[in-house]
């Protein structure tokens, strides 16, 4: 291929349709190679089953089918550090630009400057658009510029700024797929290519229908009932455009689910602006709270047996499918900062190997919000009672069932802290890290 062509990189946009980059990229003057390079900085880390890397392997397979029969196209695979991948593609391509959608954590803003600056010294440009989200870094500040670090006031400004004619447009390219390069064949890479094999995990379906909207402020909070959308993981990986998603959000006039897509901006912005906290606590005092880090208690969390049953319950969820209801996940961060006092950062880390919808934003903002460390944070002092939590949000115990097998055995393990003695050490030891 010896003339000029721009390159569209795909990311975490993985659809053909309503993605602005790729639109973008389509109605330039230069036929579009699109690209997707297989990060070996985010791979090497991960575990060699990971259902998200299946997950991401099998989107694209099915987009490279799609552009091969029906426009005579297909998507470049690579295996690589960005950098290398493009010090190979320039030399291989008569590259003029190269067009991405925006990333906002810190290894991904680090990552597109390195690869800006190496097409800068060649003379290509790069270009990136919003794409996965209405509004994003600065867009949605205080009067004096500064970020906000409530949600409340920051969900009324972005709802005072939101025009659906303006931010809900979709970015139709069927009409411009003509400008692709015309080559089906280019180069392609199994998951043992990646050095990774087929998860025996799925990603389910994501619910976004009126019946599912309809019922989700009387079911989200209910874990043994499928009252969420499960729209994370299509999100983080954007095979679904947050554009049409809003746009449901809207027409069936639910404002929690409105909201709840909302609160994922706030963290992305929070990171943005923050992006030390993916390490330090918001509120610095917090980094002086003296955590046991008993790595034995870690074990019996991670592997349910902590003899909490709706702890138990939702990590043993979490193991074997990936998921884990959000109404749990809250209880189940509660139980690993205060009952056991381990640093967040531990359970942070352990959410981000194992959760199908892990976003790093969202993740460390909710980490941090149930060690009363981050913005708008639940305060040290309010610890749930695991219990009690069943006797409202499960009480005939249908979610405890579902995952505990043994719950009502002698096998079931006794509880490893006492729920009174537990929260007593918790309050003593924050009280005296953050009134130091």
């Amino acid at each position: 291929m010896e003339g000029p062509v721009n390159i569209f990189w795909f990311r975490r946009d993985l659809r053909l349709d309503d993605n602005v980059g790729f639109y973008k990229a389509l109605q330039g003057q230069h036929p579009v190679l699109p690209i997707f390079i297989f990060d070996t900085e985010i791979l090497d880390e991960l575990p060699k089953d990971d259902a998200r890397v299946t997950f991401i392997h099998e989107t694209l397979q099915k987009m490279r089918k799609t552009l091969q029969a029906e426009h005579e196209s297909s998507i470049a695979m690579y295996h690589g550090k960005p950098l290398e991948v493009f010090k190979s593609v320039v030399s291989e391509f008569n590259v003029q630009n190269v067009i991405t959608n925006h990333d906002y954590e810190p290894y991904a803003t680090d990552r597109d400057t390195t690869v800006k600056e190496f097409l800068s010294e060649k003379e290509i440009g790069f270009y990136t658009y919003k794409d996965q989200v209405i509004f994003e870094k600065d867009e949605v500040v205080k009067d004096d510029g500064d970020p906000y670090v409530v949600y409340t006031p920051y969900m009324k400004t972005w709802k005072a700024k939101f025009e659906a004619e303006e931010h809900l447009k979709i970015y139709y390219t069927s009409q411009h797929m003509k400008n692709l390069v015309a080559h089906s064949r280019l180069p392609n890479l199994s998951l043992s290519d990646i050095g990774f094999t087929k998860s025996s995990i799925s990603i389910p379906e994501y619910d976004v229908t009126p019946s599912t909207l309809d019922a989700y402020n009387e079911t989200r909070d209910i874990p043994a009932k499928q009252g969420t959308s499960r729209l994370g993981p299509h999100l983080r990986f954007g095979t679904v455009s947050i554009r049409k998603m809003m746009k449901k959000a809207i027409t069936a006039k639910n404002d929690t689910f409105w909201e709840e897509l909302i609160w994922r901006e706030f963290f992305m912005q929070i990171l943005w602006h923050f992006p030390e906290t993916v390490n330090n606590a918001f509120r610095k005092k917090y980094d002086r709270v003296s955590w046991r880090n008993n790595e034995a208690e870690f074990e019996k969390w991670k592997n349910g047996m902590t003899g909490y049953p709706m702890v138990d319950a939702g990590m043993r969820q979490l193991n074997e499918t990936g998921y884990m209801h959000n109404r749990v996940r809250m209880v189940v961060a509660s139980f690993l900062c205060k009952h056991l006092l381990i640093d967040w950062r531990w359970g942070e880390a352990y959410f981000a190997e194992k959760l199908l919808d892990y976003e790093q934003a969202s993740n460390v903002g909710n980490w941090q919000w149930a060690a009363g460390s981050g913005v708008d944070a639940a305060p040290y002092f309010r610890i749930f009672n695991p219990t009690t939590q069943i006797e409202k949000f499960d009480p005939k115990k249908k979610y405890l069932h579902t995952w505990i097998d043994e719950l009502d055995s002698d096998s079931y393990p006794d509880k490893m802290v006492d729920h009174k003695e537990a929260r007593e050490r918790a309050l003593s030891t924050y009280k005296k890290a953050v009134n130091n």
